[in-house]
């Protein structure tokens, strides 16, 4: 599995993501991982850092890669049963380079206009990379969702708009929860700061969206048979 979390929108929280989704197959599923940082701003290569200073924090490899890094990614995918990719919130040569390649394409949006106004440019930016990669699955998740109820419909609403163009959003969303952010600052995850709360739930909810998807389409024969899944999943 090859995992990109990229997207042209910043702020929408790719690396946060990217960080606990690493730590969801490392620390539960004992999958050997790559996470790779692809972002100019070097979040997660920070992050990384301020994790490798915990030794009580499980050690997950980390690289920086930029440009034309296709070659890379694939030469990853023979020694790591995951790589996670963290890439930049913007169209760029390296977004490009590991869509050609990625699996699993995660395009974090927040439910918010300026964050939907890139729809049609990621619309495109899909579609022209599916024709080089057939068999990646790119698929919209909302992040840093308002939890009021009274917010309930501009969720929803935010979704069918992924829908009208053509884009697969996941059911399973993050809310803008203050461990997110306090996990990032100590190099852990939420999974590690309360694997039994609410955060760590939503990143759970994200992965076992995106398998069961792939096992159906295996089921169903639309995947090709070679496509596999990590054993640890």
């Amino acid at each position: 599995m090859i995992l990109l979390v990229g997207g042209e929108k910043g702020g929408s929280g790719k690396s946060c993501l990217a960080q606990n989704l690493a730590v969801y197959f490392a620390h539960e599923q004992n999958a050997s991982v790559m996470l790779v940082d692809c972002d100019p701003q070097r979040t997660t290569s920070d992050w990384i850092q301020a994790r490798h200073n915990m030794p009580e924090l499980a050690w997950i490899n980390c690289v920086q890669l930029y440009g034309k890094i296709r070659y890379e990614l694939m030469s990853f995918e023979s020694h790591y049963d995951v790589v996670v990719i963290d890439c930049g919130g913007q169209d760029s040569t390296t977004l490009r380079a590991a869509m050609s390649v990625a699996t699993h394409i995660l395009l974090p949006l927040r439910p918010k206009r300026r964050d939907l106004k890139t729809l049609p440019h990621m619309e495109e930016l899909v579609s022209a990379c599916s024709m080089i990669n057939p068999n990646m699955k790119a698929t919209v998740v909302m992040t840093q969702c308002p939890s009021l109820p009274t917010q309930a419909n501009r969720i929803l609403d935010a979704k069918e708009c992924c829908r009208s163009y053509g884009l697969n959003v996941l059911n399973a969303v993050t809310y803008a929860r203050n461990i997110y952010d306090d996990s990032e600052e100590q190099g852990a995850s939420v999974l590690e700061l309360d694997s039994s709360g609410k955060a760590a739930d939503e990143i759970r909810h994200i992965i076992d969206e995106l398998i069961l998807v792939e096992a159906e389409e295996v089921a169903h024969g639309v995947c090709g048979s070679e496509t596999t899944l990590p054993t640890a999943v």
